[in-house]
């Protein structure tokens, strides 16, 4: 009894605090209880640490897919446009002896003339602007109207570049329009002043970014400079908190990439101007050079903290980044096919909104102000040796993208093979967003010749608003690559004689019918 008493009024002593105090030092738990949900936060962890990588990897591809559609605009393009240019007027004197003899250029060598008839006319009305009164007109304006100055042409600046490959496509188009179509348009004459006035609007706002980058590097206290690279956490606020899907990532990754190399052509033009006013000497190099990696580390820093963080708050997987360069990979591979529906610099400029043209002109009004050049034989050398210097490094980079790009779909193939989402044929849901034909008919197999069976269509799903006069804004899950390019790469080998590349996609000719579904 005396037993039952005692527990009885231990059961119903609350304790002490130094007991209640000790449970804290005591308390135990468990986590394997919750193993799948820690095991997946620890796999968060490791994604936001190697997102970084992975942007940097598709950020360098996209980098080298831009620097090849600028150095064209310096190295083959001239080139081109001569041999348009010949080819003119050659056919001129040929249809001038014989009248019954018309012969055209084609589509290509239009477009060549074109682009080096903007290139050369809005080049010599930008040459009487004189950059030092517009450097010492903005570097008069305090350091807040700068900031606001700079912010509107940063805007400017991407308006353009989104409505402008519009303006250049459109007289492309006017000027190769087929006589058979129906045609309803201004003529080639209004829509090529559109275009030069573009251009022209467009390289004076270019120009003005440029002025403005070299008055926050050289000024004395770089109060503006510290301004305007915190105007990339204000980007990082609005794009960090929205809602993004694949297809939506894919577009910011692009602008991040233009972004990023006009970008590094602005300091270049800071660098040219700067060193100029300098003398070219060594020690005012150096520490320009600072500065300017001040700009492109930020920069860097900002790109990788925003994707990982919209990865990590939209449950984006981090394979993502790896479609991405496989589309470029696809897109790349179908611009140097003979029946390429266009040029490789047309179709990153539709990608990613980088039009090289306009850039291209501030760097010739940038150069004949800094760099003399008289006639003289060293002059002469030295130009001749820098074109060669460009046109080599225009074809490494082209050899890379391209070597790249061809490994990429390679195993891309293989892969598909492998885990059996190709069967009895292959697969026209491809990581590309081309423009695609209407349906064509299958060759025939030695099955088929033997059955008498008729060829069926292939159908081709469509693919919405087609990417060939507008920013692509397709889903690289839903686009399927063109479907007689893939026919054709699928005959012969894309190779490419300077570094013994070969894209060889292995092919099943008794194949019936294609898959319709993408890996």
């Amino acid at each position: 009894m005396g037993k039952v008493e005692s527990a009885t009024k231990n059961s119903n002593n609350p304790g002490s605090l130094w007991e209640f105090i000790s449970v804290e030092f005591k308390r135990g738990y468990s986590l394997e209880n919750d193993e799948k949900e820690f095991s997946d936060r620890r796999e968060k962890v490791y994604t936001f640490m190697k997102i970084p990588l992975e942007v940097e990897r598709f950020m360098f591809y996209g980098f080298c897919q831009c620097a090849d559609s600028f150095l064209f605009v310096y190295t083959f393009l001239p080139l081109r446009a001569l041999v348009a240019l010949k080819s003119l007027i050659y056919n001129s004197f040929t249809k001038f002896k014989d009248k019954h003899k018309k012969k055209r250029l084609t589509a290509a060598e239009t477009c060549d003339l074109l682009k080096m008839a903007v290139l050369i006319t809005c080049s010599l009305m930008l040459l009487p602007w004189d950059t030092s009164m517009m450097y010492h007109v903005i570097k008069s304006q305090s350091v807040i109207k700068l900031y606001i100055f700079f912010n509107m042409l940063e805007v400017g600046d991407r308006l353009f570049s989104s409505f402008g490959q519009d303006i250049l496509d459109a007289l492309f188009w006017t000027a190769t329009e087929p006589k058979t179509s129906r045609r309803e348009h201004f003529g080639v004459l209004p829509h090529f002043i559109i275009a030069v006035f573009y251009v022209f609007l467009h390289g004076i706002l270019v120009l003005c970014q440029a002025t403005t980058l070299n008055v926050a590097i050289n000024s004395s206290h770089k109060a503006l400079l510290a301004i305007m690279m915190s105007n990339n956490f204000v980007e990082l606020k609005g794009s960090v908190f929205k809602k993004f899907d694949k297809t939506n990532l894919f577009q910011l990754s692009c602008s991040d990439v233009r972004e990023r190399f006009h970008l590094f052509i602005l300091l270049l033009i800071v660098v040219v101007q700067t060193m100029k006013e300098y003398q070219w000497t060594s020690e005012s190099f150096w520490e320009l050079m600072l500065d300017c990696m001040y700009v492109m580390v930020s920069e860097m820093l900002i790109d990788w903290t925003k994707h990982a963080f919209i990865t990590r708050f939209n449950e984006i997987n981090l394979s993502v980044y790896s479609d991405y360069v496989l589309s470029f990979a696809y897109d790349t591979a179908q611009s140097r096919h003979k029946k390429a529906f266009t040029d490789h610099s047309d179709l990153v400029a539709r990608r990613m909104g980088f039009i090289p043209i306009p850039l291209g002109v501030v760097i010739i009004k940038v150069l004949t102000r800094c760099v003399s050049i008289d006639g003289r034989l060293a002059s002469i050398i030295l130009l001749f040796f820098t074109f060669t210097c460009l046109v080599t490094l225009k074809i490494v980079n082209l050899v890379y993208i391209l070597g790249r790009a061809c490994k990429l779909i390679d195993l891309h193939k293989t892969s598909l093979i492998k885990n059996h989402h190709i069967k009895n044929g292959i697969s026209c849901q491809d990581m590309a967003t081309s423009p695609m034909r209407p349906p064509i008919r299958k060759k025939p197999s030695w099955n088929d010749n033997k059955e008498n069976k008729p060829s069926p269509l292939i159908e081709v799903p469509p693919l919405g608003p087609t990417p060939m006069f507008a920013n692509s804004n397709v889903d690289i899950k839903e686009a399927c690559l063109n479907t007689q390019i893939l026919e054709d790469i699928l005959e012969s080998d894309l190779t490419h004689s300077d570094s013994d590349i070969n894209l060889s996609i292995s092919t099943v000719r008794d194949a019936d019918t294609l898959s319709t579904k993408s890996a």
